[in-house]
């Protein structure tokens, strides 16, 4: 009879505790943040001359003649680049909304602008206003710009060090997910028709009522309620069901000095770091060509 051995503590390579708790807390968050991003600048593609056509006929409702080839391409590429400076808007939103309202409840409060978005992509038909699927696709790029900063910086702060490369990797593959997801549902024999338009640009919804339904049942980021928040106390619940049970007492120690560290840093005349001081602090030029180099390729 084979007898199970008790872990080596001469052993170089200890197991490392794992928890389920992670992994879903990953999937609950990027199915309504970096997912959302790839879907929605996937199911645009596909009902692009319908809109155009939807454009034009509402233009002859109100004006009583059509538009020219040039004016309707016009209005679609504001359509379509009503995206990106919604994401814009929502990565200068991100940092405040996830010091004051802490990582999950951000990515919960960032629903809102999908679902208000989502309202007004399914109703603009029946209203007769290709304007509101501009305010549409703007509200759709500010829960992406949001999501695609809050996302990462809630799912760094969870993991534990040998899985923070793999938890970030996770982020790019929903990504991709959301993208391929996108072009099937925009398919002709799906949500890729002309009676069927408006609920492909509002299906975007669904994704986010996921996240809405389940986010609420995982932890809050531990960094956020010890170093933000000030809690150790709130801190220790969700670390120990981050990982498997047991908050690890080399990583609180490990944010406890961080957060002395920060203290003392503050309390310093003029020691508050401001996005100039990237481009002005030598110490801080390194850093900032790296990112510079790695966001261009």
């Amino acid at each position: 009879m084979i007898s199970e051995s008790a872990p080596d503590p001469e052993d170089p390579k200890p197991r490392k505790p794992s928890s389920g708790v992670l992994v879903l807390t990953v999937c609950s968050a990027a199915i309504g943040g970096t997912f959302q991003y790839g879907y929605n600048i996937s199911i645009i593609n596909s009902p692009t001359g319908h809109i155009q056509g939807f454009i034009n006929a509402t233009h002859i409702e109100r004006r009583g003649s059509g538009l020219d080839a040039p004016r309707v391409t016009l209005l679609w590429t504001l359509i379509v680049s009503a995206f990106s400076l919604g994401g814009l808007t929502g990565a200068l939103l991100a940092g405040p909304m996830a010091v004051r309202f802490g990582r999950k409840r951000s990515l919960l409060l960032n629903n809102s602008f999908l679902f208000l978005g989502a309202a007004l992509a399914l109703t603009s038909r029946a209203a007769r206003s290709f304007e509101m699927i501009v305010l549409a696709r703007f509200l759709a790029g500010v829960n992406s710009g949001v999501s695609m900063n809050v996302q990462p910086m809630y799912f760094g702060e969870s993991a534990p060090k040998h899985l923070r490369g793999a938890v970030a990797f996770s982020s790019a593959v929903f990504t991709a997910f959301g993208i391929f997801l996108g072009q099937v549902v925009g398919l002709t024999e799906l949500l890729g028709t002309d009676a069927l338009w408006p609920h492909l640009l509002a299906s975007n919804a669904l994704p986010g009522m996921i996240q809405l339904l389940t986010l609420p049942w995982f932890p809050e980021s531990p960094r956020y309620l010890l170093i933000d928040r000030g809690d150790e106390r709130a801190c220790v619940r969700p670390l120990a069901r981050l990982r498997g049970g047991v908050a690890p007492v080399g990583e609180m120690e490990e944010m406890l000095q961080e957060q002395r560290q920060q203290k003392v840093t503050a309390s310093k005349p003029g020691s508050a770091v401001t996005p100039w001081a990237l481009f002005v602090d030598p110490d801080l030029r390194p850093q900032l060509r790296t990112v510079i180099e790695l966001v261009s390729g």
